[in-house]
């Protein structure tokens, strides 16, 4: 358990960059960032957004299954902790979400320079919220289609980062369940991926740096426990004797 805490605590203060320089900094998000950068973080939340998210999850399931190699059963235990993992985040994010009721920045940017009420707007059902979203930035011209139409369909609360949520727990777990198995090249590019979609919420106007930060230590306490059952009921994460010449190849070659 102590070698899979050092993992998941090291990947957790890696996560933690974003979140913390964006507090020493003191930056703050408005409209009106790059375009061309706007984008490409968009496509990146929308890997996170439904329905995509379901397939990302599935691809980065079996991804993580032929690296390891289980045998049939614990590999379907293993798809059955990863995703029981993820779930689990996004129904604990809910809950909070519903209990701190925090604004996001871009409503409380609406209510500053469009006189939106945040209280009157958080009493809507999420149809209304959209459709209200959509009349007051009908005649904005500086903002993009797509954003408008992203920040219509995202009208919940702001706290924590669903996700920041989902895509820490997946390089969190590629990081605890891969690195025995020197899959690096992996774990750099699932690590790279979630911090892509960590910086996408800050500057697509979702999400607060304190939001990004509880995610990513909620999305460490369920990797932590998920790697140890993983760990315990399906097998060991080192390598097996019969990969460990396939591992001296490959990085022989590098």
């Amino acid at each position: 358990m102590l070698d899979i805490l050092r993992r998941t605590t090291a990947g957790m203060l890696l996560l933690m960059i974003i979140p913390v320089a964006v507090w020493l900094t003191g930056w703050h998000w408005q409209p009106g960032e790059s375009n061309a950068l706007l984008r490409v973080l968009f496509w990146m939340t929308e890997t996170v957004t439904r329905p995509w998210g379901t397939l990302t999850s599935l691809l980065l399931s079996l991804w993580v299954l032929w690296c390891l190699r289980f045998r049939l059963r614990p590999a379907l235990l293993l798809l059955l902790i990863m995703n029981a993992t993820i779930l689990t985040g996004q129904y604990t994010k809910s809950y909070i979400k519903d209990q701190v009721q925090e604004p996001r920045p871009y409503v409380v940017w609406l209510e500053h320079s469009h006189g939106l009420d945040d209280r009157e707007f958080y009493s809507m059902t999420r149809k209304a919220r959209g459709e209200r979203v959509d009349q007051l930035l009908a005649s904005d011209q500086q903002l993009p289609g797509w954003l408008k139409q992203h920040w219509a369909f995202e009208t919940g609360f702001a706290f924590p980062s669903g996700h920041t949520l989902f895509a820490a727990s997946w390089a969190l777990l590629a990081l605890s369940l891969l690195w025995p198995r020197r899959r690096y090249v992996t774990i750099a590019l699932v690590g790279a991926w979630a911090g892509a979609v960590m910086a996408s919420r800050l500057l697509l106007g979702m999400h607060w740096p304190g939001d990004l930060a509880v995610a990513v230590a909620l999305s460490w306490l369920l990797v932590s426990l998920a790697t140890w059952l993983a760990q315990r009921f399906c097998g060991p994460l080192t390598l097996p004797p019969e990969e460990r010449k396939e591992v001296a190849q490959r990085e022989s070659g590098l």
